[in-house]
């Protein structure tokens, strides 16, 4: 069962940010895998970006709260991503990424860690809370899922009233996604960027293909970035974060 946790009286935390946009977080996530989970509300349909680490469900709080189960686009197959992709009708993704096939997570750091080959010392447990009573740390594992839809590079994806534009960009993993708007110049990034050290030696990443992708990414004209970790930034920080990986990966 692993060690004694308090129960969270909320495991998710809605925040929303316009008319369109509501950020999900798990706050009693420890930081490493506490995922960005973002909601975008379309006249004909809802996409959801992403769907975090599915210690409890999610589908059901949102068909609650919107009126309707969204689409789930899946930036890449990681844990902390993928989570929920179980719970929903519909599942897009990259071809390149094995949401069918995931790497099984863990919710202890030591075992994570050996899983994801991170050389970094990891927290003994990577949950601050539990979800409900009697859940058990051991039990959990990644489900995989069968995408409905295989996602390209280019990739219109129309909500009706807005059009969001699918950009490969392989490096953090093989089939890693982001999605533009270009009509405002929001771009949710997955884990391509975030503002923090990114992560380019997990099993399927590439260096050389990550630094293509974000010179790539360098060149287009985002103005907002809505990561898959951590806070939004601005062009000004999206071009930092860029040029300290390129001087790092020289």
């Amino acid at each position: 069962m692993g060690p004694s946790l308090p129960v969270a009286p909320d495991w998710f935390r809605f925040t929303v940010v316009d008319e369109r946009t509501t950020l999900i977080s798990e706050p009693h996530v420890r930081s490493l895998l506490r995922a960005n989970v973002w909601h975008r509300r379309g006249r004909d349909r809802d996409l959801l970006v992403d769907c975090g680490l599915g210690v409890t469900a999610l589908a059901p709080l949102l068909a609650e709260r919107f009126g309707r189960e969204p689409v789930l686009v899946l930036t890449h197959a990681h844990l902390d991503h993928m989570g929920s992709a179980h719970e929903f009708g519909e599942v897009w993704a990259h071809p390149l990424e094995p949401v069918d096939n995931p790497i099984p997570g863990s919710l202890y750091g030591p075992a994570l860690a050996a899983e994801m080959g991170l050389d970094e010392a990891l927290p003994p447990v990577l949950l601050t809370a539990l979800p409900h009573g009697g859940y058990n740390l051991d039990s959990y594992q990644v489900q995989p899922v069968t995408p409905t839809r295989s996602l390209a590079d280019g990739d219109a994806l129309d909500l009706g009233d807005q059009t969001l534009t699918v950009l490969h960009l392989p490096g953090h993993s093989p089939g890693s996604i982001a999605l533009f708007d270009d009509s405002d110049g929001t771009l949710f990034s997955g884990d391509v960027v975030y503002d923090d050290v990114l992560l380019d030696s997990l099993p399927g990443s590439d260096k050389v293909q990550y630094a293509r992708s974000l010179r790539r990414l360098r060149a287009l004209p985002v103005r907002l970035v809505r990561p898959g970790h951590d806070h939004n930034f601005g062009q000004e920080r999206l071009h930092h974060l860029i040029d300290d990986y390129l001087r790092s990966a020289a």
